[in-house]
């Protein structure tokens, strides 16, 4: 019952938070969850549930989340897994009160996704200060893994390094030497720029401008213009979710393609593409960790989640499965939910499912794995409504992701 009450002062003391899972809090313990802390395991998710990214995080993750925690049994050490979800709303305040109470006065024993950079990088500050452990698969900002980064995170799907090194490098190979940046003006998309221009740069091509927009934009008119005018051979999308659409959609009416000029969506999901259609999209490059239809066991998995959701999942609603299982494994490898101990036996146990083949947790909190470059399909090329991407390249994680030696992580000895 207190636990109960506790989650409705929180819906009151932050409003428009989409609490659940809350009201299974009222189980009596198992009898031999000593080990665990209040003797339930809590998992908390904070996803943008209504906003720009609710698509491509939202309650796919959640319905991720909870797809695992069955798949695990649904107790770890005899204590019953519970899943939380919360909706930050975009809003840093709303992330970092959210972990807070969450971690203090709820007994969430950990975060495991928190969508968006800015939210994530508000929530990893009070992982930090209450020795909480928290992973990230919905946000990309590079800086999670280096500025940012702690003892008690990981970055598990993908960030704007792997995305630039992927996705820009094949882009200028092919031609597009010249690039504009169309910016979301906060912390994913400024990394996501800068990373990409880096990489533009460096293999001798040259970037004329940029101009950054805010989140959650509609009339994408007044930048696309300008993206127009600078007569850049590439238009760089550092976004995501429903403004990538959003640009990709108004890019076609305002002629911009037609006129010469080709779209770099640097983050694109599987839903994006879908929503779009292959015939705005098709011959786009661009960069996943994950795919449905890469092998069996992709297929397999992504069968069953989409007999759950209505759709295929993306790399960060994937990720979070296998975040959640490789977590709740450390737990039962330990003995104990006790962050330090557990954080040890995630960072010692290779990731091998179907999400990643030896994948590893880094010291700076970065997951090592191999993504993929895809172009998107021909509508003629595809065989069904989710068939959408040729394997292009498989990039190693060790090329992928920033390398240590670049690392500005303060625990990453040099």
């Amino acid at each position: 019952m207190r636990i109960a009450l506790l989650a409705a002062a929180l819906a009151v003391a932050l409003p428009g938070m989409a609490w659940q899972g809350m009201a299974r809090a009222q189980q009596a313990p198992a009898a031999n969850s000593q080990k665990v802390s209040d003797g339930v395991v809590r998992l908390g998710f904070l996803l943008d549930m209504s906003g720009p990214y609710a698509d491509v995080t939202g309650p796919g993750s959640a319905a991720a989340a909870r797809m695992a925690v069955e798949d695990f049994g649904g107790k770890v050490l005899g204590a019953p897994v519970e899943v939380v979800v919360a909706d930050h709303q975009n809003k840093p305040d709303i992330a970092a009160a959210t972990a807070r109470a969450w971690f203090d006065t709820a007994g969430v024993d950990a975060i495991l996704d928190v969508a968006a950079s800015a939210t994530a990088l508000a929530a990893a500050d009070i992982a930090r200060a209450k020795n909480k452990v928290i992973v990230f698969n919905g946000p990309g900002a590079v800086r999670l893994t280096n500025e940012a980064c702690s003892p008690v995170s990981v970055h598990w799907a993908y960030d704007t390094y792997a995305l630039a090194n992927s996705t820009a490098l094949a882009t200028v190979k092919a031609g597009g030497d010249s690039w504009f940046f169309v910016t979301a003006d906060y912390a994913f998309g400024q990394d996501l720029e800068r990373d990409a221009g880096a990489v533009v740069k460096a293999n001798g091509g040259k970037v004329l401008g940029g101009v950054r927009v805010p989140l959650n934009t509609a009339d994408f008119s007044s930048f696309l213009l300008q993206a127009q005018g600078s007569g850049a051979k590439v238009v760089g999308l550092a976004n995501a979710g429903a403004d990538t659409t959003n640009a990709i959609k108004q890019a076609s009416e305002f002629g911009l393609t037609q006129g010469g000029q080709k779209l770099a969506g640097l983050l694109v999901y599987i839903s994006d593409v879908h929503s779009l259609g292959l015939k705005a999209t098709q011959g786009m490059l661009l960069t996943e960790g994950f795919y449905w239809d890469l092998n069996d066991e992709t297929r397999g998995w992504s069968k069953r989640y989409f007999e759950r959701v209505g759709k295929m999942p993306n790399m960060s609603q994937a990720g979070v499965y296998s975040t959640v299982m490789h977590y709740l494994k450390a737990v039962q490898k330990v003995g104990t939910d006790e962050t330090s101990a557990v954080m040890t036996a995630m960072r010692e146990t290779p990731v091998d499912d179907f999400y990643a083949r030896g994948g590893r947790i880094r010291e700076d909190g970065r997951m090592i794995h191999d993504m993929y470059l895809f172009e998107v399909k021909k509508p003629e090329d595809s065989k069904g409504p989710w068939d959408l991407y040729r394997l292009v390249a498989t990039i190693p994680g060790e090329q992928a992701f920033q390398p240590l030696s670049a690392s500005r992580c303060p625990l990453v000895k040099k």
